[in-house]
């Protein structure tokens, strides 16, 4: 068993990777209509369902949702569920695998086939993904723990950088009372959603009693103001719209004279590539536990993490991943990426509603 600084962890990643994924982008798209109220709709929104899953699930113990779904709901309902999810959480995962494929033909090494690229990567992250739920949390840690110093620098440098243009940023600001869209609050929301991880990773919690809640919101809503304003301060407000990967441009803009690599697109790049795989890693085991507790008969007290029936599961998910590279140009990836930030809300709401009535009912059982 781990104890809840884990679950402090799971936010993080999923607060830090969407920088680079498809949210900067959809908040630059609305940056004149709304983005600002959005982030501010989008902190209260998601610390809400935050704070009311994570209450429920509490009373869970050690138990994932498939042996939650299992003990509480029929299982002509259960199962499509278990569907639904695993799908979501295999999509999370994929898109951003690709999409960091897409950024190392860009940026890094673009004479590098993109099949060697993809092959690599997903190589790595289904091997990684049949490991023990408490391993991957180990790895998380270890991750997060050597890259989020390196973050921080790089956001220091890009804030105190003089070509960082405050006046862009205050023009932005103007625009605070536009009423938001659904896309930009269902894509600023996507990064309070690590919680939902305790879908499979609470069974590696004895107990979740959480502390000092009051550190989501504010780091949430932080971490959104960056990520619209600093590519804004860099770009302005009319040439950050043709950026297409907006971070990785702002990255490349950056220099450090006094440290040991000059360029910081390269830092900020092997950065975000290991907590992009762990984030893949994270998403791809649940997906793939999701699976496994849709084939279980029975409630059981977690289902073991290696089966040779595994490597179906990721047989499947790694060919989708691949014709996702080969047919997404980057116009339909990101497309795509926004389509599942918009349904991914739902399926949210869809997950909390899910262990909110498996809870009532074994309530009124006992």
């Amino acid at each position: 068993m781990v104890n809840e600084r884990y679950f402090y962890y799971l936010f993080t990643i999923q607060a830090l990777i969407n920088i680079v994924n498809f949210v900067p982008r959809v908040l630059i798209d609305n940056r004149f209509e709304g983005a600002l109220m959005s982030i501010l709709v989008s902190v209260v929104l998601g610390t809400t369902l935050l704070i009311i899953f994570t209450k429920i699930i509490s009373h869970f113990p050690g138990e994932g949702l498939p042996e939650i779904i299992h003990d509480t709901l029929p299982r002509f309902v259960g199962l499509p569920l278990l569907c639904i999810f695993a799908f979501l959480w295999y999509e999370s995962g994929a898109i951003t695998l690709v999409s960091f494929v897409d950024i190392t033909l860009r940026f890094i090494t673009p004479d590098v086939s993109p099949v060697f690229a993809i092959i690599g990567f997903l190589l790595l992250v289904t091997m990684c993904s049949r490991l023990k739920t408490e391993s991957i949390l180990y790895a998380l840690e270890t991750t997060l723990i050597i890259n989020c110093p390196l973050v921080a620098y790089m956001l220091i440098k890009a804030l105190i950088n003089p070509h960082f243009s405050w006046d862009a940023v205050m023009q932005i600001i103007t625009h605070l009372w536009t009423i938001p869209k659904y896309n930009s609050i269902a894509g600023a929301s996507f990064i309070f959603t690590g919680y939902v991880n305790l879908a499979i990773f609470n069974r590696a919690f004895k107990s979740l009693k959480l502390r000092h809640l009051w550190m989501i919101p504010l780091s949430g809503l932080m971490v959104l103001l960056v990520t619209l304003l600093v590519p804004i301060g860099y770009h302005g407000t009319i040439g950050v719209e043709q950026q297409v990967y907006t971070w990785f441009s702002t990255a490349d803009a950056i220099r450090s004279e006094f440290f040991i690599v000059e360029r910081v697109l390269f830092i900020f790049y092997f950065s975000y590539l290991a907590m992009s795989l762990v984030s893949v890693v994270v998403h791809w085991h649940i997906a793939l536990e999701l699976v496994k507790g849709f084939l279980m008969k029975k409630k059981t007290k977690g289902v073991k993490a290696a089966s040779n029936k595994d490597w179906w599961t990721l047989g499947l998910m790694t060919a989708g991943t691949v014709w996702m590279g080969f047919y997404f140009d980057q116009a339909k990836l990101t497309m795509f990426g926004q389509w599942f930030l918009n349904v991914r809300l739902p399926g949210e709401l869809l997950l909390l509603a899910t262990v909110l009535v498996a809870y009532r009912r074994r309530k009124k059982r006992a």
